[in-house]
């Protein structure tokens, strides 16, 4: 741990609204040179907005900042990297048509002629790569690279820059395990090197493990601040949400036994190639049964995400065949997005932005897709828009969506609340069946209470629920059944009563070689 007493950042009495809403309020923040600062609190506390007051995204109404001891006025970040601040967003900000390289230099290249850009770039970036660990393949298309990959590019772009100050937001919401313990190792290497690091984060443990300091942020203001050594997760919990918080398995978490159904949905023998046919899934098999969670635990890149594709009919195997309510499907004749929802399938995909959402249609919009034709939306073709409002402002009600503007555009909301409006919509239908891919993935821990509970009372409603996720800490405290997928197979099944995270671990990484023998 840093003791250093230099201050690295001060920001005093930070003041920001947008319209009605005030994001920060008199927002006071110190952060001390060569430490890591974790700044924690609910989806919608104001913490990207602080810094992105520090970063020059946005103009505070009121306050002060202070970089390395020296009054600054930040006004875009072209000024903030001048002043060594660096910051590295939740979504990835690359080019993927462009080069690692390239998409380092863009905006910063050292020289007119490229080739010696190229050249004086690439010294640096092996230079910083052999300093802090951040490997990366240079020539690699960005479209190429997996998401640790990116992850360390942004970082490597940041250092390039001058970054003596690092802002991390979420940084590991996109991460598998491996790649998350590896961004771990690199910012302590940092930190050692003197860096500072600002880590925006709901992840209470990864506070704990790597934070010098934290600060806690509730309804745009600071609630509380500690060192790291004086918190706990239960008190930072209750401090962000404002009251006590459980989001471990309750005693009664479990499915009744005698209440669970028959079998809803099928699938036996799914195989499914790439467009290289390099085989992603080898032969799965699967039942879900109303009333029952069933958890797919695994390191993200397994398979889970094409088993999600071909159960919610987005793609079709080459090999295998489905039944669901009754109906059977087949390779030449498979399940579609449109018949699934009418045989009462509904799916929250893993990427929000990608699968579920426009980013740029109103949330009222965003709240009804996929379901615009059902009556209660539209009539003879056309939009129910008074009707589809309300029926929004209802589930935003319901499901604690933050704002409650209907109107506003999907992408000003937070990824927590994005999260939630996508569940609201496809719970909001009273499923047969519900898939869900990552439910908690960058939300906050009052948000994931909250989800969790509403996956259980739709399993008590008699729904069978699939539930992918890379937390596993999220599938022991959800599942009734645990399926373990690795290299694309189905490596163990177990009911959760002979489940530890021990033993899912072992199977998560049990081979095919491993089974055969």
């Amino acid at each position: 741990m840093n003791t250093s007493t230099a201050v690295a950042v001060h920001m005093s009495g930070i003041n920001k609204r947008f319209g009605n809403v005030q994001a920060n309020s008199d927002v006071n923040l110190r952060v001390l040179a060569g430490t890591v600062h974790g700044l924690v609190g609910e989806n919608g506390a104001g913490k990207s907005t602080l810094m992105s007051v520090l970063y020059g995204f946005y103009a505070a109404d009121s306050g002060s900042i202070e970089v390395f001891g020296q009054p600054a006025r930040i006004r875009d970040a072209f000024e903030a990297i001048a002043l060594g601040l660096g910051m590295v967003h939740q979504h990835f900000m690359l080019v993927d048509t462009l080069s690692a390289i390239e998409n380092v230099m863009l905006g910063a290249e050292p020289h007119v002629l490229l080739r010696r850009a190229d050249a004086l770039v690439r010294a640096r970036l092996e230079e910083l790569m052999q300093s802090t660990g951040l490997r990366v393949k240079l020539d690699a298309l960005g479209a190429a690279l997996p998401g640790g990959d990116r992850q360390r590019l942004e970082i490597l772009k940041a250092l390039y820059r001058g970054a003596k100050i690092l802002i991390l937001d979420e940084p590991t919401a996109v991460l598998t395990p491996p790649e998350a313990e590896t961004l771990f190792e690199v910012l302590a290497r940092l930190r050692t090197q003197g860096t500072t690091i600002i880590l925006i984060t709901h992840k209470l443990k990864e506070v704990m493990r790597l934070c010098d300091h934290v600060t806690v942020m509730r309804g745009g203001r600071v609630v509380h601040e500690c060192p790291i050594a004086e918190a706990s997760v239960a008190q930072l919990a209750e401090a962000m949400v404002g009251r006590k918080v459980n989001i471990g398995r309750p005693s009664d978490a479990g499915a009744d036994p005698a209440s669970i159904g028959p079998v809803v949905l099928q699938a036996r023998g799914l195989v499914l190639r790439d467009a290289m046919q390099v085989t992603r899934l080898h032969g799965l098999d699967l039942a879900l049964r109303g009333g029952e969670i069933v958890g797919v635990a695994g390191v993200a890149g397994n398979g889970q995400t094409e088993l999600l594709e071909l159960l919610s009919g987005l793609r079709a195997p080459d090999q295998g065949q489905l039944e669901l309510s009754g109906e059977s499907f087949t390779p030449d004749h498979w399940l579609d997005p449109r018949t699934a929802r009418r045989l009462g399938l509904a799916h929250v995909p893993e990427d929000r932005h990608a699968r579920a959402l426009v980013m740029d249609f109103a949330a009222w919009e965003s709240a009804v897709l996929g379901y615009e034709a059902l009556p209660i939306y539209s009539r003879r073709g056309w939009m129910r828009r008074a009707r589809i409002r309300e029926a929004t402002a209802a589930m935003m009600e319901r499901f604690d969506v933050r704002p409650r503007n209907a109107v506003l555009g999907s992408s000003k909301f937070s990824g927590g609340n994005q999260q939630k409006l996508v569940l609201a919509r496809e719970i909001g239908q009273a499923p047969r069946v519900l898939l869900v891919g990552q439910p908690t993935r960058g939300v906050d821990i009052g948000a994931i209470e909250f989800i969790h509970a509403q996956l259980r009372a739709l399993r008590a409603a008699g729904c069978a629920l699939l539930v992918v996720s890379s937390e596993l800490d999220e599938i022991l405290a959800l599942a009734d059944r645990v399926l373990v997928m690795n290299e694309g197979r189905i490596t163990g099944e177990l009911p959760i009563e002979q489940c530890s995270e021990a033993r899912i671990g072992l199977l998560m990484c049990e081979t095919r070689e491993a089974q055969a023998a």
